[in-house]
């Protein structure tokens, strides 16, 4: 999904600043927020193009099929809001929309359904998210609980969970550290706990490293007074719903899990608008569909695909962002 929780709970205190200042938590949050280029974005609207490429594909049990990806867009867009901010605590929701079409040469059609060409997948998702704030041997201790649901034209298909806990080991102007545990409440996840990490150092000639684990890592500058240029590669996963795979009348899931490596440039274009502009090399580990209800190892159908290039135009609308000077 687009916001991670662990950034947004993370954040929530480290950028503030310091652990002494007798700010509230929402308070806190609104300075994050308040960055000319905020992690967390309030509306968020993005279209993708994706280059040709290869790939080869097997289902279990079944021969190795070699095809092709002639084109692959994706369209879709994201709401992020708080809705209730107290001193220790926060509640909000995150909502989401994407589209994916793909126009895919093979020689066994079948794997698809309706045997077409052209694929157009319609997948949403929502959240409700809660956030607590306290303190662990006296620094500050992020605990964050989501209740998830997603599906497709048809419908809301899956419900899920995340819990989280974010240890701020430092915070400092120049320097933030975190430490935690991301936990999925979800049958089709692959590791249930995954060890978070992010580091953050700003430097005085506009030069910043920006690390997630594990959603990724950039080294950033800042440009042309309000712009900013990134180098570095994120984790991202396309996801969506298939019915009539295979003649079943089951519904079965489909994941892929992709690495963006490349450049981003971000501009600030005032009145709470920010333009960004990505492009460099997609990379597909692996695709796998399963059953809605099945965890990812009992896959039925596997693929792998050369690299890929790819082109991102997006726009966001932060009201809370800093008035350009």
């Amino acid at each position: 999904m687009k916001k991670n929780l662990v950034l947004l709970g993370s954040f929530a205190f480290i950028c503030s600043g310091s652990a002494q200042t007798k700010d509230s938590i929402p308070q806190k949050v609104q300075a994050i927020v308040a960055d000319k280029f905020p992690a967390a974005r309030v509306l968020n609207l993005s279209y993708e193009y994706n280059g040709g490429y290869k790939y080869s594909s097997n289902a279990k049990g079944g021969v190795i099929t070699q095809g092709k990806v002639e084109s692959f867009y994706q369209a879709g867009g994201s709401l992020n809001v708080n809705f209730l901010n107290r001193r220790s605590w926060t509640l909000g929701t995150n909502l989401g929309y994407q589209y994916s079409s793909f126009n895919i040469q093979e020689s066994d059609f079948s794997m698809w359904p309706q045997k077409m060409r052209t694929q157009d997948f319609h997948y949403h998702y929502e959240s409700l998210n809660f956030s607590y704030f306290s303190k662990l041997f006296g620094k500050m201790v992020i605990y964050s609980a989501s209740f998830m649901t997603d599906g497709s034209d048809r419908g809301i298909e899956r419900m899920r969970g995340i819990l989280t806990g974010t240890w701020v080991l430092k915070a400092t102007r120049d320097v933030q550290m975190t430490i935690g545990l991301l936990g999925f409440i979800d049958p089709g996840a692959i590791i249930p706990v995954v060890p978070t990490f992010t580091y953050k150092q700003q430097y005085h000639n506009g030069w910043m490293i920006d690390v997630l684990l594990p959603k990724g890592a950039y080294v950033r500058k800042t440009m042309l007074r309000n712009g900013r240029l990134s180098l570095g590669a994120d984790l991202s996963t396309t996801t969506f719903y298939l019915n009539d795979f295979l003649g079943s009348d089951k519904i079965y899931t489909f994941s892929q899990m992709e690495i963006n490596s490349g450049l981003t440039y971000e501009h600030n274009l005032g009145r709470s608008f920010i333009a960004t502009l990505k492009s460099g090399m997609k990379t597909i580990p692996r695709s796998r569909i399963f059953e809605k209800s099945e965890r990812q190892n009992n896959y039925v159908w596997e693929a792998s695909a050369d690299p890929s290039f790819y082109l991102n135009a997006g726009l966001s609308f932060n009201p809370f962002a800093k008035k350009r000077r």
